[in-house]
């Protein structure tokens, strides 16, 4: 029954094989349980609570994207959005966080409209199969980047520069070079996760990313409670959860706060729209740039880049977003970190599952999970980022006319830090790029509106 609702034999898969992907997706994605209440709080939410809204969102988005759109990806409160949303929305521009629910709220009905008609299809059925490429080789390389900085392989620098008040935390306004370092023990353990992972590669052994984690992990408590290394390692505590009720459903009464016009209607629809652009650009171009790069290892695209049900994918995705509003977190979107179980054997809705099901169960097991130190998943994304760079191969580098929207694409993605911002910047070079050229009207009306929707979004950014 399984095997048939899921379509085991057409994606030629199994079931130990969906299993070992979904709890390697899990594993990788479990950080969230403890960054987001973090991040949140600055907003003045109580941690215990998001923690719990987090859980629950989490499992409730990629249930549903298991059972209605049968994809093999994760959902949960997206990472950077989740910092505009606490530091920017509910810091700088003064909004309680009852009303950044109802922002999040507002985004999710947008998203959905988009899904059901199609516009969101639209879209990525008009991105030119070069910048799809880019797409999917700048989130390997963001990926990379992601598991180098989580391995502790890289020592950040500064340079002499200003700081800016950033909640209770703080932001550095100057340039940030990273070096190559192995001197903390978390680089040393993921040295040798990274290695075990080559090999496993390899040697294609099946569920060696997971086996990877499961090995480094054990090695890491071993390394800590008995030898002394200092890797972050928690024993199984007591889980301080909040009460759900303090933020179910305060994003309905935050929605209608964010109409206040007590400062004036020009005041509050400025404001309202640079949120909406912000988030709505953020989230979709995040989804729609995770969801191609990682559709294209699941084999779930077809031969012109396009998501096989994609339409389904991209509403459960929008859908989640307004769940989590209702329960009390920010953004819930698609991971990028789907794409290590995609890489362990992950080809169907069923993965899903099995990383719902954990994500249910995570209140129970949150305390354990301190038990898996970065460094033990780190360099599973270090080697995901390795087999989704292998696309770049298939842009033709010489032909400057793909070379450089595909180039600040890849690059703005990686160092940028940010999914979005380097689909952004693709789209506005690749329009530049064809009206240099005399080519402006081979660019489609929609890929204008996105280009001048990009420059709009970049203004705001210049204001907040």
């Amino acid at each position: 029954m399984l095997a048939k609702f899921f379509k085991f034999s057409e994606r030629q898969t199994s079931l130990r094989q969906e299993t070992v992907g979904g709890i390697t997706s899990f594993v990788t994605m479990a950080y969230i349980i403890f960054v987001n209440p973090q991040i949140m709080s600055a907003a003045g939410m109580d941690k215990g609570t998001v923690m719990l809204a987090t859980c629950l969102a989490a499992a409730a988005g990629t249930l549903l994207m298991a059972l209605y759109a049968n994809a093999p990806f994760g959902l949960a409160p997206g990472m950077g959005i989740n910092a505009f949303f606490a530091y920017t929305l509910c810091g700088t521009m003064g909004y309680t966080w009852e009303q950044g629910l109802g922002a999040v709220l507002l985004s999710g009905i947008i998203f959905i409209v988009v899904s059901v008609t199609g516009l969101r299809s639209r879209i990525i059925a008009e991105i030119p199969l070069h910048l799809k490429k880019a797409i999917g080789i700048g989130i390997g390389l963001f990926i990379l980047y992601i598991g180098l900085k989580n391995a502790s392989l890289l020592s950040f620098s500064a340079n002499p520069g200003s700081f800016i008040p950033l909640g209770d935390s703080m932001r550095l306004d100057s340039s940030i070079i990273p070096t190559l370092d192995f001197a903390t023990d978390s680089a040393k353990l993921a040295l040798v996760g990274i290695f075990l992972n080559v090999g496993f590669l390899l040697r294609g052994t099946k569920g060696g990313l997971l086996l990877s984690i499961v090995l480094t992990s054990a090695l890491g408590c071993y390394l800590q409670f008995f030898s002394g290394w200092q890797l972050g390692l928690h024993l199984p505590g007591v889980m301080p959860l909040g009460n759900l009720g303090d933020t179910f459903g305060r994003c309905l009464s935050g929605f209608v706060q964010l109409f206040d016009i007590s400062k004036g209607v020009g005041t509050m629809l400025f404001s309202l729209l640079s949120v909406m652009i912000t988030m709505t650009i953020a989230d979709m171009f995040d989804t729609i740039g995770t969801v191609l790069a990682t559709a294209s290892r699941a084999n779930l695209v077809d031969e012109n880049g396009n998501i096989i049900d994609g339409e389904r994918i991209l509403l459960a995705d929008a859908t989640a977003t307004v769940m989590g509003a209702f329960l009390g977190t920010s953004t819930v979107t698609t991971y990028v970190e789907s794409s290590a179980g995609v890489a362990a054997g992950a080809r169907t809705g069923f993965a899903s599952v099995v990383t719902a099901l954990l994500f249910a169960v995570s209140v129970v097991l949150a305390p354990f999970l301190g038990m898996v130190p970065s460094a033990a998943t780190a360099p599973v994304l270090i080697i995901v980022g390795i087999l989704m760079a292998s696309d770049i191969g298939d842009i033709d580098w010489r032909n400057l006319e793909m070379a450089i929207p595909a180039y600040f694409t890849m690059t703005i993605m990686c160092f940028g830090y940010n999914i979005a911002d380097g689909i952004a910047i693709g789209f506005i070079m690749y329009s530049f790029v064809k009206a240099v050229l005399g080519k402006w009207p081979e660019v489609t009306g929609l890929v204008r509106c996105l280009t001048a929707m990009f420059l709009l979004r970049f203004a705001f950014m210049l204001i907040y």
